[in-house]
């Protein structure tokens, strides 16, 4: 058996992995996920980010917030009436979506110190990806970076927060204390996805990829990795786009600069067993991968039958999303903007995350690019939509803004504290969640 990972049984004992319940009394079985529930980042598999069912927008106010042990990178769980949220001290929580108390939670190890690390901003480095939940076994999954290091996938109950099981998913290639794991985790079918960039810095041997687990027993994971000599990071925080049945990722600047294609500076399509499928490169690879200019900054937005991407250069592009298009085979182009997180999708419009604020893009019926509008410069979050409002975050000042969606104008806006790069919200049950980089933060008339 890999060194420290362990069943657990035998890590409850040991005291590896710390349960606390916040209340008396049995906890009632977590309902199935219905339509206003958010179990995975932006909603679903398509990274939509859009709440159809929320209420229009009301008077914004602070309904609560959690002072938690870390800061919350991953975007808030909603399931029923609890909201689950992990942090970098490598413990995950339930909180009553009412009150924002501790329900339960649960410590599944020791974070890696930013000292031990050959570079990073994160410190310390826990679970930073946004977690996802399995209705059908009523389990959530997090990655978890621990003290070795190591890169262990954990399932816990729901309803009690006991640990079912730790088992490890470490990059297939590579030096494992020179990866980073913050892409959202997806659920397909009976198999959790695990991306994999690297640290900031691009320091030490990391190489872009993909694990995956079956969500319940003892397996050998499966992997993928970019065919590159090293980077290529899969680092996007929304992990996996699903289309078609395959997972789209969005890949970072290899190595290579010249001479034969390496598979990075792309979107790539894999299939659930991790084969690649097909796969699009700008022409301009070679130039984007030697100035860091590439499309690894986004997660892949699906708009109809097109796939949108976009990312450090500015120039958004889209793609069929039946056939990428290999190396230069794009639909269409147009200059956007240099674009950071994950998009939303709201039918024809992309709602795009931008590091000089949010546009709203329009995808015509040909695959065109028109830009509608752009809304406040310091709102650089991954955008989502609901209630008649676009939602994007000023993660740096602390403000959530809700947008008029026809011309980016301010709606609203709210104060909910200092937050993590990327910070999406969670809609859910007629309020916002944020996570903060203290915790988590309710907004009523949502």
């Amino acid at each position: 058996m890999r060194r420290g990972i362990r069943n657990a049984a035998v890590a409850a004992l040991a005291g590896a992995v710390a349960v606390t319940a916040g209340g008396a009394g049995a906890a009632p079985r977590v309902p199935a996920a219905v339509d206003g529930d958010w179990t995975t980042y932006h909603h679903d598999n398509a990274r939509s980010g859009v709440a159809a069912g929320l209420a229009p927008l009301g008077t914004l106010a602070r309904a609560w917030s959690a002072t938690l042990d870390g800061a919350v990178y991953g975007q808030p769980l909603a399931v029923g009436d609890r909201v689950f949220a992990a942090t970098e001290n490598d413990t995950v929580y339930a909180l009553d979506a009412a009150t924002g108390a501790v329900a339960w939670s649960a410590h599944v190890g020791t974070p890696v110190r930013r000292s031990s690390l050959p570079c990073g901003n994160i410190d310390p480095l826990g679970i930073t990806s946004t977690m996802v939940y399995d209705p059908a076994t009523n389990l959530l999954f997090a990655l978890a970076e621990r003290t070795g290091p190591e890169h262990v996938l954990v399932s816990i109950d729901a309803t009690t927060g006991q640990v079912s099981e730790e088992r490890a998913a470490e990059p297939p290639r590579g030096d494992r204390v020179a990866h980073q794991q913050r892409a959202a985790l997806n659920l397909l079918g009976d198999r959790v996805y695990i991306a994999y960039g690297g640290l900031a810095g691009d320091c030490g041997n990391y190489i872009g990829s993909v694990v995956s687990l079956p969500t319940t027993g003892t397996a050998v994971p499966a992997g993928y990795a970019v065919p590159t000599t090293r980077e290529a990071g899969i680092w996007a925080p929304g992990g996996a786009t699903v289309a078609g049945g395959n997972l789209l990722y969005a890949v970072g600047n290899g190595e290579s600069t010249s001479g034969a294609y390496d598979g990075s500076d792309s979107v790539i399509a894999l299939s659930p067993e991790l084969k690649l499928a097909d796969r699009f490169a700008p022409s301009t690879w070679a130039a984007d991968n030697a100035a860091d200019l590439d499309l690894g900054s986004m997660t892949p937005a699906l708009a109809g039958s097109y796939v949108y991407t976009d990312g450090k250069r500015g120039t958004g592009y889209t793609l069929r999303a039946d056939a990428l298009g290999g190396i230069g085979g794009q639909v269409a182009q147009a200059t956007v903007c240099r674009a950071f997180g994950s998009a939303a999708v709201d039918g024809d419009t992309v709602y795009v995350p931008c590091s000089d604020g949010p546009r709203a893009v329009q995808i015509g019926a040909a695959g065109d690019i028109r830009v509608l509008w752009r809304g406040p410069a310091a709102a650089k979050g991954s955008p989502v939509v609901g209630g008649g409002a676009v939602w994007v975050v000023d993660y740096d000042g602390g403000t959530l803004y809700a947008l008029d969606p026809a011309t980016g104008s301010v709606r609203q806006q709210i104060a909910v504290g200092v937050c993590p790069h990327f910070t999406s919200p969670t809609l859910a049950h007629d309020r916002a969640y944020v996570g903060t980089t203290s915790g988590v933060v309710a907004i009523a008339g949502a």
